[in-house]
């Protein structure tokens, strides 16, 4: 019991430790991930770095959930990838702990992990968010810093157009200097051309202080009449001239309620009752919209009797020329009835349009609030359906470190996001209910991840690539090319004797086998797959082949060991129907394009294996001649 508990310690610190590190590299991914997508906000606008540390430390707390799923997929690859390479995995697999022994202390560690991820969905997230989303809204709305480019116009200055050809940085002169003044509207406009000047920011930061000198202004002047046609206007030269702009750039903190009606800033209890609600307002605005529709364009009219009210219900339009009353009215008339259809059409377009966006709006705020609730424990869950992923591929893979751990992570991560981002997409837009299209990357992740432990905890080859690149080769036809070595020791010699007989027969066995199957010639479609079993006599024929080869590998010669190499490596069931089942290869066969497919391997692989006849049997002859020159040279 000692020995499990110091085994369970080892494996959680193991865990532990790598799990804290890759936390922090895929927190820290996210943030500049996060800090690209608003750096435009960020840049040039003079914000204090106690600022900057809330917008750092709230997106932290925010990126939080995210950054959990990844890390533990990671942290377990690289885990159990340590374990398999140093072959401890190994050593505890045959001290008969199996795989779920070994990860239950880490399970229990994960769980613990999947309630911090949902403490901080549903609890310090919110928080974060309505804290970030206020933080971005008044950075938006801050004036940026005046920083006067050379050569270039500068119009971040409300009501200002100025251009610096030159500015000197030390002292903050400004040469050559342009500026177009809109404030008092385009018609009085203003043009002040400097020699020089400088720009400075008062000390409440709230006005620009412009100091302007050896210059001179254009200013429009009103027109003292409509009908007048000369606009007059103002010069004035200068030799210093001083003016003060009104230019707030100081930050203030929006509202933090102006956030308070998004879905990501609510926990769960919050996300239920605004769902509630914004139900029961969608349903009394539908029946109020109804109620507004009968009494509206399809009211009964106003002014009739029973009898004719019942009468105009009970009339068709059929029974009615509608063209032909059109056709009696007077042209004015005609105007009138279009003009008015046309109105009420256009009224009715209007009204019917805001209604349906009214509505579309709600449900659409009713779906983002569903999918936040589900979003906080799809998120949540996710941290152990990416352990149960990468646990078993760590001791698949067996490999540790930075390598092939991160590649699989990012390519697993790459995929979860991929049909994650898809069902939400489909749950936003409505076209999917809300929790299949969340808990759809979670319904996937779920049985690859039991797969891939039932696989792992077998020992299976399932990620074993030599068994993919084998499978590929039989497929495809690509053979492996024969590889003998000189022996040092060698216990028994080649009986040099006997051996030229046996090629002989090795010959006259594949000369009938030629004969008989003519490989040369297409197969009979109907008949190949009819036949059933193996072909028992290349089956004999390789046997006897790779007995001689191995034979004759004993010998001491060279030359005769690379004559050996070029003996080919033959598939004994490529030429023939491609499974065992009888009922199976008629059903191929009947399925014509299918059938075809497997036809032409078959006819292709025949052809082959006809080569490799003529290739045995011109060996034979070779190694018959080596054989020879060797039992000369032993009787020497």
């Amino acid at each position: 019991m000692l020995r499990i508990k110091r085994l369970d310690i080892f494996i959680i610190k193991s865990f532990l430790l790598l799990f804290v590190g890759t936390f922090f590299i895929c927190l820290f991914i996210f943030m500049m991930q996060f800090l690209w997508k608003y750096v435009d906000e960020l840049v040039g606008k003079g914000l204090e770095m106690s600022v900057l540390a809330q917008f750092f430390f709230y997106s932290a707390l925010s990126l939080v959930p995210m950054s959990l799923p990844l890390a533990v997929l990671l942290a377990s690859l690289i885990t159990f990838g340590n374990f398999g390479e140093r072959f401890e995995l190994l050593a505890m697999k045959a001290a008969g702990i199996s795989l779920l022994k070994i990860m239950r202390p880490l399970i229990v560690l994960v769980f613990a992990i999947c309630c911090v991820s949902f403490y901080f969905q549903n609890v310090i997230g919110p928080q974060a968010q309505a804290k970030l989303g206020t933080l971005l809204i008044s950075m938006k709305q801050k004036s940026p810093e005046v920083d006067i480019p050379e050569g270039v116009f500068y119009d971040e200055i409300d009501g200002y157009n100025l251009k610096v050809q030159r500015k000197d940085r030390k002292t903050g002169m400004l040469y050559d200097v342009i500026i177009y003044d809109f404030s008092n509207n385009f018609d009085n406009a203003r043009i002040i051309v400097a020699d020089s000047g400088r720009l400075e920011m008062t000390a409440d930061k709230q006005h620009l202080y412009l100091h302007l000198y050896s210059g001179e202004m254009f200013e429009n002047l009103k027109a003292q009449s409509m009908s007048s046609k000369n606009v007059p206007y103002r010069r004035e030269s200068f030799r210093e001239k001083h003016s003060i702009i009104q230019f707030d750039s100081d930050f203030n903190m929006a509202d933090a309620s102006i956030m308070s009606n998004q879905s990501t800033t609510k926990d769960m209890i919050k996300i239920q009752a605004s769902i509630d609600s914004m139900t029961v307002l969608a349903d009394s605005i539908g029946r109020q919209y109804f109620v507004e529709a009968s009494k509206g364009p399809y009211r009964t009219a106003v002014g009739l009797t029973k009898e004719d009210t019942l009468k105009m219900q009970e009339a068709q339009i059929r029974d009615y020329n509608v063209d032909s009353l059109f056709e009696a009215a007077t042209l004015m008339n005609k105007q009138k009835i279009i003009a008015s259809a046309v109105g009420r059409t256009e009224n009715l377009s209007s009204d019917w349009g805001f209604k349906s966006f009214t509505m579309t709006q709600n449900d659409f705020s009713i779906r983002k609030h569903k999918i936040e609730w589900h979003r906080k424990i799809t998120i949540s869950l996710s941290c152990l359906l990416f352990f149960f992923i990468g646990a078993p591929l760590g001791g698949i893979i067996r490999k540790g470190g930075l390598g092939m751990p991160v590649i699989v992570s990012v390519l697993t991560f790459i995929i979860y996001y991929i049909i994650d981002n898809t069902g939400y997409k489909m749950a936003r837009d409505g076209k999917w209910i809300v929790w299949m299209g969340m808990w759809m990357s979670s319904a996937i992740l779920a049985p690859l991840g039991y797969f891939l432990t039932y696989k792992s905890n077998k020992d299976s080859v399932v990620l074993n690539t030599d068994v993919y690149i084998s499978w590929f080769k039989r497929v495809f036809g690509v053979r492996s090319v024969r590889h003998l070595s000189k022996k040092e020791v060698i216990i028994h010699d080649p009986d040099y004797q006997r051996l030229p007989f046996d090629l002989n027969g090795l010959s006259e066995e594949c000369r009938a086998y030629m004969q008989k199957n003519r490989l040369a010639k297409a197969p009979n479609y109907f008949s190949l797959w009819m036949s059933g079993g193996q072909d028992q006599e290349i089956i004999a024929i390789n046997s006897r082949m790779e007995a001689l080869v191995d034979e004759m590998s004993n010998t001491r010669s060279l030359i005769l060991l690379q004559k050996l190499e070029k003996y080919p490596i033959i598939p004994v069931n490529a030429h023939v129907r491609p499974f065992h089942n009888y009922w199976l290869n008629m059903a191929i066969g009947i399925v014509i394009p299918i059938g075809l497919f497997f036809y032409f391997r078959i006819w292709a692989f025949r052809i082959r294996l006809n080569k490799d006849m003529e290739r045995i049997i011109a060996l034979n002859r070779d190694v018959e001649l080596t054989i020879k020159d060797i039992n000369n040279e032993n009787k020497i």
